[in-house]
């Protein structure tokens, strides 16, 4: 249950982070142009509803829906959350947070299921006329319906607030507040209920006490000044001062978690001394304008309402005291504390925060990367998925785009101009940088650490076996036209245009793709490794494909690819993943050495397809 909340938090907190920007941009401009605020401006002023109703919900609609269905569903999700908008009068980024994500997969859902079914020359027409319709049904839905029932919601969890405020309970939820944060909900609290409430109440008030339930960045400060007056470690002693800056200034409060981790009773500090602040803010009358995010000391005084900046600043001075306070006694009776340990654990729990932990690096899942995941990741990924076959370690081997790797990943595999682009796609996996796909030493390695593995595992769950891996049918992808033997050598972008001239000729891509063709072979190459190379088009050019299709071009003599040569040039044009199954098929195909050796010695177009039959 613990990892269910916190993926789900992890999926609030990802819609709304990105958008901070705008929370910020929202919050100076009310701090600075309202009638209350530090130079008031009539007109400027007039940009704060606007902002607040329209552009912030709509951006976190669009984030949503583009994290489940792509660039379309964030579309969509814009589309369909102003008919939310409309059928409300308050502010709707719990709407957005809803309807967003609904409409995301509302259009993945219709992608997958049209898939492959597009006469050619009608993908575009389809792509923008599903959207528009599908976009306007969800927002008459969400005018008459969603809109209505969030607000509803909206209503309740404020009312709920009101009636914390009113008896006085309001600083009592920080002993749910501080202890979630160690347990990476931070995010999830603060953007996911807070910042929603906060900002309904900062309309009708022009500020609110919830931006600073979470924000504070008081308590974990006293908890780290604590650490660095009376630890026994040398090393936590030495850490803490630099992770006071970091904390206080930075705004970063996952830095002082470790520290809590080191001994559990310690949360005791930042929940006493986060109760004693707000209930000090619900005396005071105290809130801020805007969320502060980053929750460093410069965010949260700069959305502090004009002429109640002292105020809030002594909230974060109090909240300092009371949580070194509490903090030091059981500091000092808690003797040395390892804090590497207490980060190693740290980091484990921030990965099943995010839904991406595994077992004492226990394998699972190996992604081969590639820029489209249109080609060489498709022929990697099966060559390697029937290598360890006879290891039966469970192991599900698969392929994507380099900036679409699945969070359950434990290993990505990818070239190394690759790697920036799958370290920020897939953070939790490891990362195996190769030179080509089908013969690596780095593939070798990983292999070899499998079979070890297998050596002492015993009998293992089938992997999970793909369409690709069983599917031996060309259904016409691939035609004795488009083989042509005998091929003199010729320049790597000759060969590349001879392919892509070819593919056109044959009515499967317009002229178009050719250029595409060479500006992928521009961002990494193409060769696979054993003679062979796939070039194929950008992920931007999938338009111009008609359908799919794949030709051959032989060079019995090669075709310089950088340092190697390529005797096989496979042009690839692929809709959907309706290629893969010949790919994969070619793939088996070229890892039997004979077979290798037939392709490049063959004379007939007829004797090659037969092959790949």
């Amino acid at each position: 249950m613990k990892n269910s909340i916190q993926k789900f938090g992890k999926f609030l907190s990802a819609m709304v982070m990105p958008n901070i920007g705008a929370f910020i941009a929202w919050g100076f401009i009310t701090a600075l142009f309202i009638e209350a605020g530090w130079i008031p401006n009539e007109r400027l002023a007039t940009l704060v509803d606007p902002m607040l109703k329209y552009l912030i919900p709509t951006l976190i609609a669009f984030q949503g829906g583009r994290m489940v269905g792509g660039d379309r569903g964030g579309v969509m999700g814009a589309v369909a959350t102003l008919g939310v908008i409309a059928g409300s009068e308050q502010t709707m980024l719990i709407g957005a947070m809803v309807m967003g994500p609904f409409a995301g997969l509302v259009i993945k859902k219709f992608d997958k299921a049209v898939e492959g079914k597009i006469p050619a020359g009608f993908e575009m027409l389809v792509n923008n006329f599903s959207v528009g319709i599908f976009g306007m049904i969800l927002a008459i839905i969400g005018y008459y319906l969603i809109g209505p029932v969030m607000a509803t919601i909206l209503a309740i969890l404020t009312a709920g607030v009101e009636i914390l405020v009113t008896n006085k309970l309001l600083p009592f939820v920080a002993i749910f507040v501080e202890p979630a944060k160690v347990l990476f909900l931070n995010n999830a609290i603060n953007h996911g209920i807070f910042t929603p409430i906060g900002i309904e109440q900062a309309a009708e008030t022009g500020k609110s006490i919830m931006y600073m339930l979470e924000a504070n960045p008081g308590p974990g400060l006293g908890v780290l000044l604590a650490y660095w007056v009376f630890s026994k470690d040398k090393v936590t002693k030495s850490s803490a001062p630099g992770a006071v800056i970091i904390h206080f200034f930075g705004g970063i409060h996952e830095i002082y978690f470790p520290y809590v981790l080191m001994n559990p009773v310690i949360i005791i500090a930042p929940i006493v001394a986060s109760i004693v602040t707000i209930f000090y803010y619900s005396i005071m009358g105290a809130g801020l304008v805007g969320p502060a995010s980053p929750g460093s000391i410069i965010a949260f005084l700069a959305v502090a309402p004009k002429g109640e900046t002292l105020k809030v600043l002594i909230g974060v001075v109090l909240a300092a005291v009371v949580s070194f306070v509490v903090a030091s006694p059981i500091v000092k009776l808690s003797g040395n504390k390892n804090l590497d340990e207490a980060t190693d654990k740290m980091k484990n729990m921030k990965a099943e925060a995010k839904g991406l932990a595994k077992a004492n690096g226990e394998i699972k899942k190996i992604v081969f990367a590639c820029d489209a995941g249109m080609g060489s990741s498709a022929m990697g990924a099966t060559k390697f998925r029937n290598r360890i076959a006879p290891l039966n370690l469970g192991i599900t081997v698969i392929n994507t785009s380099v900036d679409n790797v699945p969070a359950d990943a434990d290993v990505v595999v990818c070239q190394a101009v690759l790697q920036d682009r799958a370290k920020a796609s897939a953070p939790q996996a490891e990362l195996i940088t190769i030179g080509n796909f089908l013969a690596d030493p780095n593939l070798d390695a990983l292999y070899a650490s499998l079979e070890a593995k297998a050596s002492g595992a015993g009998e293992q769950p089938a992997a999970e076996v793909k369409a690709e891996e069983t599917a031996t049918t060309n259904n016409g992808i691939m035609v004795a036209a488009g083989i042509k033997t005998g091929q003199a050598s010729v320049s790597k972008e000759e060969a590349i245009t001879a392919a892509g001239k070819l593919l056109h000729e044959l009515g499967y891509v317009n002229e178009s793709y050719i250029p595409a063709m060479l500006e992928r072979e521009k961002t990494v190459s193409t060769y696979m490794g054993l003679g062979v190379a796939i070039p194929h088009g950008t992920s931007e050019a999938k338009d111009e494909v008609k359908k799919t299709g794949i030709v051959m071009l032989q060079y019995p003599e090669g075709v310089d690819f950088g340092d190697e040569k390529a005797y096989l040039v496979f042009g690839i044009a692929g809709i959907g993943n309706e290629h893969l199954d010949l790919l994969a098929k070619i793939g088996t195909v070229i890892e039997e050495e004979e077979n290798l050796d037939k392709l490049k010695k063959a004379t007939t177009p007829e004797e090659i397809l037969k092959m790949f039959q």
